[in-house]
C-alpha cells in the first residue's frame, strides 16, 4: 500500500475518534498527523511508524464510539458554535429585546401614553418621559419573568420555541437578573420622578402578569380575565401621571375599554394557536370550551359600544365621538359575530386583524375629540369673558368677577 493511502486511512480513523477534523473545520487538532516529519524518515521506518500508529488508532477507534471523556467535549464545543451563530444576527441587544417582547412592550407604552394624553391637566414633557421610561422597564420586567417561568412550555410550542431562553441563547440566571433589575428600576423611576400611584400600578402590572396570569394559564380558563386586567393597567398609569395620581371617572372608563378589547383580540389569536396551547398543557377557552370562547369574544366586542358612550358621559370627549367610535366598534363586533356564528381559522384571523385596527383608531379618535372639545371649551370661556367685559365697561375682562364668570 502506498504512503499516501496509509496517511489518508490514518486521517480517516483519527477523524472517527474526534482527534482530527475535516479541512472545513478551523480547529486546532490535539493530534495532527502532519506533525510526522515524513521527509526525515526512511521508507521502511516511515511505513513501520505509520502502521504502528494505525494499529493503535484502530484499537481506539473501536472504543471511541465514542470515548465517554471525549464525547461531552464534542457536544460542548458544538453548543458554543450554535450559540455564537444565534447571537451573530443581532447580538445581545437583540436577545434582550426579544426577551422583553419589544412589540408587546411598545404596545403597553403606547396605551400608557394615550392615557396621559387623554387625561385632564397640564402636560409636562419631563413627567411624560419618566412615565414612558418607567412603564417600559416595568413591561420588560413582566415579559422577561414570564418567559423565565415558562421556558419548558415555550419550547413545546411552534410560536414560542424560538424565544431566547427556549433556544438557549441566554442563560436563565441572566434573564432572571435582567427581569428583576428592570422591574426595580422601573418602579423606582415611577415613584421618584412621577408619583407613588403610578409606581403602585407598575408593581401591580408586574405581579398580575408574571405572577397571577402566568400561573393560572395551566390551571383555569379564568387566566384570560386576569390577562385582560393586566392590559387595562397601562392607561391608568398614564392618566395618574398626568393628574398627579388622581384617577377620575374617565380613567376607569378608558381602562374598561382596554379590558374589554383584550377579549376579542386574544381569543381570536388563541383559537388559531389552540393546538399549540393544548400541546403545552395550557388551559385556554379555545382548547377546553371552544363555544364559550366565541361567545365571550362577541360579548366583550359588544361592550365596547356602552364604554365608548361612557367616555362622552364623563366629559372626556365630545358627543361626536359616539358616532365615530360606533363605526369602528361595529366592524370588530361584526367580525366577532361572524366568528361566533361559525368558528374557523379564517374568521378568527379576520377578528384578530379587526382588533388590531380597532384599538389604534379608537385611541386616535379619543385624542382628536378631546382636543376638539377642549378647544370649544376655551372658545366658550373667551366668549363669556368678552360678554362680561361688555356688560361691565368699568370692569376689565381680566377682572376677578369676569374670570369667575368665564370659569363657570
Amino acid at each position: 500500500m502506498s504512503t499516501s493511502l496509509l496517511i489518508a486511512n490514518l486521517q480517516h480513523r483519527l477523524r472517527l475518534c474526534g482527534l482530527a477534523r475535516s479541512p472545513q473545520h478551523k480547529y486546532r487538532n490535539s493530534f495532527n498527523v502532519n506533525a510526522i516529519n515524513i521527509t526525515q524518515l526512511s521508507t521502511s521506518a516511515k511505513l513501520r511508524s505509520i502502521n504502528k500508529v494505525s494499529d493503535s488508532q484502530t484499537t481506539s477507534a473501536t472504543q471511541c464510539t465514542l470515548n465517554p471523556v471525549e464525547q461531552p467535549k464534542k457536544q460542548q464545543q458544538r453548543w458554543k458554535i450554535q450559540t455564537v451563530a444565534r447571537l451573530a444576527g443581532g447580538g445581545l441587544p437583540k436577545v434582550y429585546s426579544d426577551l422583553s417582547k419589544d412589540k408587546l412592550t411598545g404596545f403597553v407604552v403606547l396605551t400608557a401614553m394615550a392615557g396621559y394624553a387623554v387625561a385632564p391637566g397640564a402636560t409636562h414633557i419631563g413627567t411624560l418621559l419618566w412615565m414612558t421610561a418607567g412603564t417600559t422597564l416595568c413591561a420588560a420586567s413582566a415579559n422577561t419573568l414570564n418567559q423565565w417561568i415558562e421556558v419548558p412550555y415555550d419550547a413545546q410550542m411552534s410560536r414560542t420555541r424560538n424565544r431566547p431562553l427556549a433556544r438557549h441563547a441566554l442563560a436563565p440566571h441572566h434573564a432572571l437578573g435582567f427581569g428583576v433589575t428592570a422591574g426595580i428600576t422601573g418602579v423606582t423611576a415611577l415613584y421618584v420622578f412621577v408619583n407613588p400611584v403610578t409606581a403602585a400600578l407598575g408593581v401591580a402590572n408586574i405581579a398580575l402578569y408574571a405572577g397571577a396570569y402566568t400561573a393560572m394559564k395551566r390551571l383555569t380558563i379564568a387566566n384570560t380575565w386576569v390577562g385582560s386586567l393586566v392590559g387595562a393597567v397601562p392607561p391608568l398609569i398614564g392618566w395618574a401621571a398626568a393628574t398627579g395620581g388622581e384617577l377620575g371617572a374617565g380613567a376607569w372608563v378608558l381602562g374598561g375599554m382596554m379590558f374589554a378589547w383584550q377579549f376579542p383580540h386574544f381569543i381570536s389569536l388563541a383559537y388559531t394557536l389552540r393546538a399549540d396551547y393544548s400541546k403545552a398543557g395550557y388551559r385556554m377557552m379555545s382548547v377546553t370550551h371552544p363555544r364559550l370562547n366565541a361567545r365571550v369574544a362577541l360579548r366583550y366586542a359588544l361592550r365596547m359600544f356602552p364604554l365608548s358612550a361612557a367616555l362622552v358621559a364623563t366629559g372626556t370627549t365630545d358627543a361626536w365621538f359616539l358616532l365615530d367610535s360606533s363605526l369602528v366598534n361595529g366592524l370588530m363586533a361584526y367580525c366577532a359575530y361572524d366568528f361566533w356564528r361559525s368558528p374557523d381559522p379564517r374568521r378568527s384571523r379576520r377578528l384578530f386583524f379587526s382588533s388590531l385596527v380597532n384599538l389604534p383608531v379608537l385611541m386616535i379618535l379619543i385624542m382628536v375629540h378631546k382636543i376638539l372639545q377642549d378647544r370649544r371649551r376655551r372658545q366658550l370661556q373667551e366668549n363669556e369673558l368678552e360678554q362680561c367685559g361688555a356688560k361691565n365697561p368699568t370692569v376689565s375682562p381680566g377682572h376677578t368677577e369676569c374670570v369667575r364668570a368665564g370659569a363657570v
